[in-house]
């Protein structure tokens, strides 16, 4: 069984229909992968939608807290800037499971968290300064969760420009 501890700061991605108003979609369609490198990004954003600096931050804070995006930043490619990361996974008791992702992402270096359908149920990944660290990290992790645990550091990689139409 999974040893207990809490701690805050960000929740498991859960799927959810959601009502997008026209704006929100016109804002998530037009900037997945284009974001202007300008000195005032939202600024820019904001004259190409024909509204305010504000409001695009607010939508973009609001899509945030209700979970329709579960980050908002720049993916950064860690192995060119000397990190690494590793692909890890848990067996979670269903019981515990929401427990267990509080524990997880109580970890600064866990990008994000995703809850499966399988005997492995959470996944995440794991980021670190170099290999030794991650697996120091992981292993904490397993050691503070009690869970069986999987790291499967990447071996081949591959590019796939994935945008998703709001």
């Amino acid at each position: 069984m999974c040893s207990h501890r809490t701690s805050s700061h960000q929740s498991t991605l859960q799927q959810q229909e959601v009502e997008l108003t026209e704006f929100e979609k016109q804002l998530l369609n037009s900037y997945q992968g284009d974001f202007p490198l300008t000195p005032e990004p939202f600024q820019t954003i904001a004259d190409a939608l024909n509204t305010t600096s504000e409001k695009v931050q607010k939508t973009i804070s609001d899509l945030l807290d209700k979970g329709v995006l579960t980050r908002f930043g720049p993916l950064y490619n860690i192995e060119k800037v000397d990190g690494v990361f590793s692909l890890c996974a848990l067996k979670v008791p269903t019981q515990r499971f929401d427990e267990v992702a509080e524990q997880v992402n109580s970890y600064t270096e866990v990008a994000h968290n995703y809850q499966r359908d399988h005997e492995w149920n959470m996944w995440f990944v794991l980021a670190a300064e170099s290999e030794q660290a991650l697996e120091i990290l992981f292993n904490d992790i397993t050691e503070l969760t009690g869970c069986p645990s999987l790291n499967l550091p990447k071996q081949t990689e591959f590019f796939v420009g994935l945008k998703f139409e709001a």
